[in-house]
């Protein structure tokens, strides 16, 4: 039997989509009762990719994805189909793909002299393996608001294993030793291959052509309505002390403010926050705008519904310091195969069979990628696509005497061939590269109380859940696509009382298994 009640989502990253799709999936509520507003023109959030042959491709980043993990959002589409087959789910065409184009990197770290480093060993002392056993198995409460350094030492810093770990998933050692801590445990599986990046999947296309895009269209096939550039500006809280209770939303459509009423039996999901808020994209010839929230003005709502509720958690400790939670990532469209005929032949990886590549004495810890081809659904096949990011964007480059937060996407390349001592000439000649200055990207990672997060349903809260890297889920960890979805599901199975489990966390840190092979990894 259809639900009728009406559900409203500001915001139309993962998040959204995946409560929307739940809501339908296993709530029984009509698509047509579903309404997701997005300031933007265009709809997937932070999973995003866009542009074409003429004018370049872009993409902010691209999330790591595993089957041993991954839970929810592979419960989710392997019920969603995909754009080219209503018979195959996504989830069928991901498995497939990956039995067809297998990880096996072979040149995870580059050294200035050029030689890949063998990394068979993850290079710890005693001391390393002590303090890091230290930290996996403090609890949340005594790690509190520490970072990574309070409980390592600076050896640890330049282990192989911290190269690896920190570009895979894009730590720094001043974020939060809880965040770190979680990782550990979510993915020991997968320290035990971090060489290789044996358990990374990847989609056949980017991810907002494989995953987002896919999702969509089935939401648009149920009827869900998108209305792209509206911008919400206040979630109108019904006067009680006691309870939250969203009765309106207030909506700005091209300069005009309008008011929607809710109902007390409506719900409403907020995007809180934004790791790709303020994002400022540059040229072949100039860098991108040094922006933040002031312009974007992304945390607004956020601040407006947590002021004087801690309930809704705290956006400062997470937006208040750019240096500490920014990268910037570049794109690059090549028109010839010339560097990707290089780095195959110095890696030893055909395109999408290898993981990120790390200059790991880059004064930019520059990492590049490259990804199977076409990376894009409407890329033409003599078009080839490169991806990189640098993870120290104030410091001078090696061979480019800027930080390459003041790089054009020229710049950006000649510094990336000083590190390989490839022609730029040569190897560039047909290339647009598009820098990209992401200045909240890791801010999910900043040290914070527990109190600062919001639990996706907030205490107290009738019909209001918050959807984002910014709420509360025990024991699951930011920065993926999964912790979107699982607050999602989280959300929508506690307001529509959903009698259906929701998928658990896979404990691979309690196997006996993955621990020994991760007591002889870290022996190595």
């Amino acid at each position: 039997m259809t639900i009728d009640k009406k559900a409203y989502l500001v915001g139309a990253g993962i998040g959204s989509l995946s409560a929307a799709a739940f809501m339908i999936r296993d709530g029984d509520m009509a698509g047509k009762n579903i309404t997701i507003y997005e300031s933007l023109p265009v709809l997937g959030g932070s999973l995003d990719a866009a542009g074409n042959a003429e004018s370049g491709y872009t993409m902010r980043g691209g999330r790591m994805l595993t089957t041993d993990n991954y839970e929810c959002t592979w419960d989710l589409f392997k019920t969603i189909p995909t754009l080219s087959d209503p018979d195959t789910t996504v989830y069928e065409e991901i498995i497939k793909f990956n039995k067809r184009v297998k990880a096996d990197s072979k040149a995870r770290l580059v050294d200035k002299s050029r030689h890949i480093i063998d990394v068979s060993t993850m290079g710890f002392t005693m001391q390393d393996r002590l303090e890091l056993v230290k930290l996996t198995e403090a609890s949340e409460e005594k790690l509190g608001t520490s970072v990574i350094t309070d409980w390592l030492s600076p050896e640890f810093f330049t282990t192989n294993f911290w190269f690896m770990w920190q570009t895979t998933f894009a730590f720094q050692p001043w974020h939060s030793a809880v965040e770190f801590k979680r990782y550990l445990h979510r993915f020991m599986k997968e320290f035990t291959r971090i060489e290789t990046l044996a358990g990374v999947k990847r989609t056949v296309y980017n991810q907002f052509d494989a995953m987002a895009l896919p999702l969509i269209k089935w939401l648009e096939g149920q009827g869900v309505q998108f209305q792209q550039e509206c911008t919400v500006t206040d979630l109108i809280l019904a006067p009680n002390t006691t309870q939250h209770t969203v009765t309106g939303i207030t909506l700005n459509r091209a300069g005009v403010e309008e008011t929607v009423a809710v109902d007390a039996d409506d719900l409403v999901f907020f995007q809180n926050g934004s790791m790709t808020d303020a994002t400022s994209l540059g040229t072949m010839t100039s860098p991108p705008k040094h922006l933040t929230k002031v312009e974007s003005g992304g945390w607004k709502l956020w601040e407006k519904l947590a002021k004087g509720r801690p309930e809704f958690g705290n956006p400062a400790v997470f937006n208040s310091s750019i240096p500490e939670s920014y990268w910037h990532s570049f794109t690059a469209t090549l028109k010839d195969t010339s560097f990707f005929d290089q780095m195959e032949a110095f890696t030893g990886n055909k395109a999408g069979t290898g993981g990120l590549v790390t200059f790991k004495d880059s004064n930019w810890l520059m990492s590049v990628v490259l990804y199977h081809q076409p990376h894009f659904i409407n890329q033409p096949s003599d078009v080839q696509i490169l991806w990189g990011y640098a993870l120290h964007p104030n410091r001078i480059g090696d061979f480019v005497a800027k930080p390459i937060s003041e790089c054009s996407g020229e710049e950006i390349l000649q510094e990336l061939c000083g590190h390989l001592n490839f022609d730029m000439d040569e190897t560039f000649s047909a290339a647009n590269c598009i820098p990209c200055r992401l200045p909240y990207i890791t801010s999910m990672f900043m040290p914070r109380k527990l109190s600062d997060r919001p639990l996706p349903v907030p205490t107290n809260s009738t019909n209001l859940a918050l959807v984002s890297q910014f709420v509360e889920v025990t024991d699951d960890v930011v920065f993926t696509v999964e912790y979107s979805v699982r607050a999602a599901q989280m959300a929508v199975y506690q307001l529509l009382g959903i009698d259906r489990e929701i998928p658990e966390i896979s404990r691979h840190d309690k196997s006996l298994k993955v621990n020994i092979d991760a007591v002889i990894k870290a022996f190595k």
